[in-house]
């Protein structure tokens, strides 16, 4: 696998619809590597929390703000996946946080209908530069759960985001609207592949109503320019050190738990108001 670089075309496309799927940018050794990481570390297991989706079911993740040198840290600082993030942001971007989200076979939960920038704007985040990337770490489908988005509706801005159930998400009301007027896309995805999508797009989930897991780990980046201006529970500007293509192979599947300091990784992750955090 070599660094991706993206045509112009695509770029339009994901300014027109508000995102790029990228299928199979990570092979198959290489999300093996990280799913038999991820479901062994007993480090990200003992950090996951739980919240309600006030449907019966349960969102579960763990969150961590700064890359480390394990498996996860060689997904967030790789060259292919951070220079098309900035090719699509048009300048130098910087870790903004990561999470893996663990949608369990029959009891994950769904996610309301929600923008990233709706949350990220009340931590001094001043605009939409952000662009979070979603990777398949086991096969996505409409039965388990899979991410939901509305082509083109970026470019609506940010809309208000209101208490919807146990969740803050926008309002449903408007989002009513906007469903009768753009298209909305079921991401079914492959393990490996990989959609780079706005802070701004609307998106969501279903529950996990089948027999299998639904993993995925969602990395997301801001622009140098677009640092908070306040200190909040993600970083301000922080230089990212990007990871040659082999790095993956080369460290293997080394998690939170392989490191001595694997549990302080998600203090100030685990700290934030838990009905804001988002997939």
């Amino acid at each position: 696998m070599t660094s991706s670089q993206l045509s112009d075309d695509q770029v339009q496309a994901y300014h027109r619809d508000g995102y790029h799927l990228a299928r199979g940018l990570f092979d198959a050794d290489e999300i093996e590597m990280l799913r038999s990481a991820a479901k062994a570390d007993q480090a990200l297991e003992q950090q996951a929390y739980d919240r309600d989706d006030g449907e019966g079911g349960k969102v579960r993740l763990s969150l961590w703000n700064h890359p480390e040198e394990n498996i996860y840290g060689n997904f967030s600082r790789s060259r292919r996946m951070v220079d098309i993030v900035e090719q699509l942001l048009g300048e130098e971007v910087y870790h903004y946080h990561s999470k893996m989200i663990m949608k369990q076979a029959q009891t994950g939960g769904a996610w309301a209908w929600h923008q990233d920038y709706g949350y990220w704007y009340e931590n001094g985040v001043l605009r939409p530069d952000l662009c979070s990337v979603f990777t398949a770490v086991d096969r996505a489908t409409r039965e388990n759960g899979c991410l939901q988005v509305v082509r083109g509706s970026q470019n609506l801005g940010r809309l208000t985001h209101v208490k919807v159930g146990h969740q803050t998400g926008a309002e449903p009301d408007r989002v009513d609207a906007v469903l009768e007027r753009l298209e909305l896309i079921y991401c079914e995805m492959d393990p490996g592949d990989s959609i780079f999508f706005h802070s701004n797009l609307l998106h969501r989930s279903d529950q996990n109503t089948s027999a299998h897991d639904r993993w995925s780990l969602v990395c997301c980046y801001n622009t140098k320019s677009n640092s908070p201006i306040r200190e909040g529970p993600h970083p301000q500007y922080t230089p990212l050190a990007k990871a040659d293509d082999g790095t993956i192979r080369q460290m293997g599947p080394v998690g939170f738990g392989d490191a001595q300091d694997g549990a302080s990784t998600f203090k100030s992750g685990s700290q934030q108001t838990s009905d804001r955090i988002t997939e």
